[in-house]
């Protein structure tokens, strides 16, 4: 059995592949590899990556050839590739493009063309797929363009990811083009990874682009590279985000650094309802309606200009309505923005089909040791409960658990000391429970933002922190997403949701913009010893140690 000691991978007949980080080769094996797995997680030693069939779709999707998967595995194994996985692979990357979407000779709808008579026969008796297809031959199907996204995702769940080709509408044209200079007068440019990104997206109008998902860290400029796609596409634009924050922070952008005039860039909202050019909309507007049977009255933003690219930013947390009106958007292109793919819904597989492949996804360390996001240290702080805490917490139902642990009213001490330690830094608290933030922010006299904060006072408070005015504001979850405060570099999490990974990376981006004396980002967690919180917080670090961050801990007799 041949050895090659200087290769940096070790791959394993479970599909899981080990990087070596110290060896030599360490980076270019990284580097092959990406392109087709998953990161699983990347502690200080050895990196543990998954193949798994999302991971090829996505690179077949991308025009990765099989060939050149396998041999990338060769090249930098350090003992021979177990047959089954070199089998596995080729298996599932032939499986992507035995089915094809294309437009009927007629061009009014669509066809499924299938690769040969037994899959055919398999799609046929499919209870999912067979009422979406009708027959033209034994290969070949009609479908309706109603029910395109519908077919991609049933194929998707079939194990049959469809290469859709038949393209997109023209939307009404949008003149759009980045300034020199932003309106402070300051140079302005894409960075390289920004425009790559972009360009891998539309890949120049070409049928296979125009569809997918952008991956970078929060920091990194995901709403430029959404701009950039736009001064691609440069047709009428719908940019459907989290929040009236971030709708906000996306119009100071574009007219930062684009040439589109202030008419140009409507808002459709609680607040005002228009449309216009670009249009930009929040996801709880569109999911809005009076009750649980009711239709949702705001779907038909879809339809109220001629779009010719949707963006969805934090694509990660499109919610389930809009999944739905997704799928029958599939004509028009479509960009998903997001620091993490992770779903704790575990709907990865319908982001793949109703907004694309992975197009792009640069390691957040990386981008850290450029210098285009800052460094950060993690800290976990283990707080014990105080006797009448510890004997609530034992005695309370499961469910009431959690809660108990997050209050724990010693941790109001430790942010006292951290407030003191981090004095002169731009500090951010953050939390779950409104009751204990309350009690935070009269604590420490900061200022506290939660979703009853009127928008006005918000923004308010956003720019009195960033022109130094407030040192500090505790955030409920609305401090989650897509606030532009780039100069906070200290984040305080006093409570989370659970164990989400997404909304521990969400957090930490907070405070991950480059500083302009490039001092480093701290990000303190507070949990309380002994009690299920201990549980939950390891599982949030999930996504961080797998993006090479580590976690110290200290524990608070």
């Amino acid at each position: 059995m041949s050895y090659i000691p200087e290769n940096a991978l070790i791959v394993q007949s479970d599909r899981t592949i080990l990087l070596e980080v110290h060896s030599p080769k360490a980076a270019v094996a990284r580097e092959a590899i990406a392109p087709f797995t998953e990161l699983i997680k990347s502690p200080e030693h050895i990196h543990t990556y998954r193949i798994t069939p999302l991971s090829i779709w996505n690179a077949r999707a991308a025009g990765l050839p099989i060939e050149s998967i396998i041999q990338a595995l060769h090249a930098h194994a350090k003992y021979p590739v177990p047959d089954a996985i070199v089998q596995e692979i080729d298996a599932l990357g032939r499986r992507y493009g035995l089915t094809i979407i294309e437009r009927s000779p007629d061009n009014i709808n669509l066809q499924l063309r299938v690769a040969d008579r037994p899959l055919a026969e398999l799609l046929a008796r499919n209870e999912q797929i067979a009422p979406l297809l009708k027959r033209l031959d034994p290969l070949t199907f009609q479908v309706d363009s109603a029910v395109r996204g519908l077919l991609k995702q049933a194929l998707v769940a079939a194990g049959y990811p469809a290469q859709d080709l038949a393209g997109y509408i023209t939307g009404d044209a949008l003149a759009i083009e980045f300034k020199e200079l932003t309106s402070a007068g300051i140079p302005f440019h894409l960075r390289d990874y920004q425009h790559q990104a972009a360009e891998a997206f539309y890949q120049a109008g070409h049928v296979q682009g125009g569809s997918g998902v952008i991956v970078l860290p929060c920091g990194a400029g995901k709403t430029i590279v959404g701009m950039a796609a736009m001064a691609a596409v440069k047709e009428n634009t719908l940019i459907l985000t989290t929040s009236l924050t971030s709708v906000r922070q996306w119009r100071r952008e574009l007219l930062d650094k684009t040439n589109l005039p202030e008419d140009a860039i409507a808002e459709y909202s609680g607040e005002v309802k228009n449309t216009g050019p670009v249009t930009l909309s929040t996801y709880q507007i569109l999911t809005y309606r009076p009750d649980k049977d009711a239709d949702f009255p705001h779907f038909s933003l879809f339809q109220a200009r001629s779009w010719g690219l949707i963006i969805y930013d934090e694509v990660h947390l499109l919610p389930a309505p809009v999944f739905r009106i997704t799928a029958e958007l599939q004509a028009r292109r479509r960009l998903g923005l997001t620091a993490t793919l992770i779903r704790e819904d575990g709907r990865e597989g319908d982001v793949f089909a109703l907004i694309g492949p992975k197009r792009y996804d640069v390691p957040w360390r990386e981008l850290e040791g450029q210098g285009f996001i800052a460094t950060a240290s993690c800290t976990e702080i283990r707080i014990p409960q105080n006797e009448a805490e510890q004997m609530e917490y034992a005695l309370a139902p499961r469910r009431q658990q959690f809660r108990v642990a997050a209050e724990n009213s010693r941790k109001l001490e430790v942010v006292k000391n951290l407030l003191q330690q981090e004095a002169g830094h731009r500090i951010l608290i953050i939390g779950e429970f409104i009751s204990q933030l309350e009690t935070i922010a009269k604590l420490t006299g900061l200022s506290l933002i939660t979703g009853k904060t009127p928008q006005s006072e918000r923004e308010q408070l956003y720019q009195d922190f960033r022109s130094g005015k407030l040192g500090g504001l505790v955030l409920s979850r609305v401090g989650n997403f897509a606030i532009d405060l780039p100069d906070a570099d200290v984040l305080i999490q006093v409570s989370g949701k659970y164990g989400s990974r997404q909304e521990e990376a969400q957090r930490l981006g907070r405070i991950l913009r480059p500083k302009s004396d490039d001092r480093p980002a701290r990000f303190y967690t507070l949990v309380s010893l002994r009690t299920c919180e201990e549980e939950f917080a390891r599982h949030r670090q999930l996504f961080l140690t797998e993006q090479g961050y580590g976690y110290q801990i200290q524990i608070i007799c």
